[in-house]
This record gives structure tokens, sequence and C-alpha cells, in this order.
């Protein structure tokens, strides 16, 4: 007796829905995984459940390396077509939007249950990317306070110029005024 063939539609039963998500997610990362190792081919998976969590299997050593590999992959093909590079969907991601991504891969995965999943090798990749991305965000902070300071240093030496200006206005009008002073004194005292 033979399977009978499903007909494929949506799933409205919620807990239905999460079971069967849950199964075929293993399904399809054990699959990866085994395509990965028989075939030695780079391959990342990347699913969001409809709660919005991230599963994400990854062959290579990083996922950062396949997306970047994928995102040139896009970029040779688009020159090679023809099609010009503003035109490439792919052309707008940045490395930073990719350590952004990550980064929130990471996040996300620490904040789950599945902390135990994580083998060494996993846990040190993680290490290095946030390593550099922190790297990446001090350069950042260092070129922002950098320039802060010089701003800071234009303003201190415009009210610096101001300062001596107004000084100059005063002692000006001290010297008038105590010249003032003394016409009117010398014409008080003519007049008694």
């Amino acid at each position: 007796m033979g399977r009978r063939k499903l007909q494929l539609q949506r799933i409205e039963d919620k807990s239905r829905c999460q079971v069967t998500f849950s199964k075929r997610r293993s399904g399809l990362i054990k699959k990866a995984r085994e395509l990965s190792v028989l075939c030695d081919v780079d391959l990342a998976l990347i699913i969001f459940s409809s709660r919005g969590r991230l599963y994400e299997f990854c062959s290579a050593d990083s996922l950062a390396g396949i997306l970047e590999r994928y995102q040139s992959r896009i970029a040779e093909e688009a020159v090679a077509s023809g099609a010009p590079k503003a035109e490439d969907p792919q052309a707008g991601y940045s490395s930073l939007h990719v350590h952004d991504e990550l980064l929130k891969i990471v996040q996300r995965q620490l904040e789950g249950p599945n902390f135990e999943q994580f083998t060494a090798t996993d846990l040190l990749q993680l290490e290095n990317l946030l390593n550099d991305t922190l790297t990446e965000i001090r350069a950042v902070k260092t070129q922002l306070m950098m320039g802060s300071i010089r701003t800071l240093q234009e303003k201190e030496k415009l009210l610096s110029e101001e300062k001596k200006l107004l000084e100059g206005k005063i002692a000006a009008g001290e010297k008038s005024g105590n010249d003032t002073t003394a016409a009117a004194m010398a014409t008080l005292h003519l007049l008694r």
C-alpha cells in the first residue's frame, strides 16, 4: 500500500501548523546538511517562521562569506548581461548591512532556547564576527568623535576671536567714555 498524496494548502489550525513547521524545518535542515556533506557544496539555509523567528544552517565557515559570494556572483552576472549595476537589486547591500543582519541573527539565536545547538566552531565564528563588527563600530565612533572635537575647536576659536573683539570695543568705549566724562567735568567746573 502506497502513501496517499497530500494536497498542499495552508494549515489553519495553529498548533498543527507549528508541529508541521517544526518537523519539516528539521527535515529540511537535515537534508541540507546531508547535501553539503555528500556533494561537498557550500550551502546556506535561512528560514523565518510565521512568528518571525529565525532558523539557519550554514555548511561553510560563515554565512557572511556565502552571502558575499552570492552578491559578487549576482554583480558579475549583471555585468555580463550588460545590465547597469544600479538596477541590481542586491547592489544596495553594503558590508555593514550584512554585519547588521548577522548581529541580529546572533542576538536572536542567543536569546532563544536553541543555545545548546551551537558547536564550538559556530561560537568561534560568532565571536570573530562580533570582534570584526566591534572594530568597525569603534572606527566609526572614533571618526564621529574626531569630527565633534574639530567642530568644538572651531567654535572655541570663533568665540575667542569674538571675545577679543568685544574686549577691544569695551576698552574703546571706556576710553571714549573717560574722555567724555573728563570733558563733562571740565564743563561743570567752568560753570561754577
